[in-house]
């Protein structure tokens, strides 16, 4: 039960204008879901250098003529991605921190604590689809999802740290960063080229990742036990690599569009989608990094 999935983003920046990043998919009346193709005339990944900012409907009018006057304008810089994303992240690890120490997993307080949990979990899951599906970044509501779901992650980790390995989540946390800093790292040095051919096998891979893991979870529900066994023993530890694999991927996804919203000059607001979907990819690779560390030292 989780708030994270970054499969469930709609990825991208300025949705409006020339450059929707990976996701923006809109609804037409009578056909399927399409939208600014990806692909397509300014888009980077195409080749064409034109500007797909040059039109950008948040900018003020006199921002646009030129770059000198757009570089004086509200446009997006490295500077400003860092920041929101420390106050997201920031927001995470201070409720995560105090669910920790305020929502107790003792036996006798373990029932009312996950279920505080799932219901963050779910408000998380709400609020993140909520801002995927709003033209523009609402900071507040960003900022809400982080909270919720830094209160979910407090739960979880204290369980297990309590129940199955004590120091397991200290061990998580570093390789979270260790895979954010390796990923970061390995993408300036262009050992990862992210092109269509590059999302297109993430997206295949973690539709058909989700797939699985939701046909395990109703064989759980529905048949008891641990449903086909995709999250314990050697099957779990092997999603368990795969996830996080997937969620490297999804990293770099989030560097390029970073890099392409600076390049290009998305307006400064959008900083905060920038922010919203590289705490979504960290949260789902530290689940993932949690659930292999404790299968692992579980099994010991």
């Amino acid at each position: 039960m989780r708030s994270s999935n970054p499969v469930f983003s709609r990825r991208g920046f300025s949705r409006d204008n020339g450059y929707a990043g990976f996701n923006a998919q809109q609804p037409q009346a009578g056909g399927p879901a399409v939208g600014t193709n990806p692909y397509a005339t300014g888009n980077p990944y195409a080749g064409d250098a034109t500007n797909p900012y040059a039109t950008n409907p948040y900018a003020p009018q006199d921002t646009q003529l030129s770059a000198p006057q757009q570089a004086r304008g509200n446009v997006m810089t490295i500077d400003d991605v860092v920041s929101r994303t420390a106050m997201t992240l920031g927001t995470v690890v201070l409720t995560a921190v105090l669910s920790w120490l305020l929502l107790p997993v003792d036996p006798a307080n373990l029932g009312k604590s996950y279920g505080i949990a799932v219901g963050a979990a779910l408000v998380a899951l709400v609020l993140s689809l909520v801002q995927s599906f709003k033209r523009k970044p609402s900071p507040a509501l960003i900022l809400s999802y982080a909270a919720f779901e830094g209160v979910f992650l407090g739960v979880i980790s204290a369980a297990v740290s309590t129940y199955i390995a004590d120091g397991v989540v200290i061990q998580a946390v570093l390789g979270t960063m260790a895979v954010f800093a390796g990923v970061l790292i390995a993408y300036k040095l262009g050992w990862i080229r992210v092109n269509r051919r590059f999302y297109g096998f993430v997206m295949a891979a973690a539709m058909g990742f989700m797939l699985l893991m939701v046909t395990n979870l109703l064989f759980a529900v529905f048949a008891g036990g641990d449903g086909l066994g995709f999250r314990s023993g050697g099957l779990g530890i092997l999603f368990g690599v795969i996830g996080i694999i997937l969620g490297a991927c999804f990293l770099a996804l989030d560097f390029k569009q970073v890099e392409d919203g600076v390049t290009y000059g998305a307006p400064r607001e959008e900083a905060w989608l920038a922010a919203f979907g590289l705490t979504m990819t960290l949260v789902w690779i530290y689940l993932e990094m949690l659930r292999l560390l404790s299968i692992l030292q579980g099994d010991d």
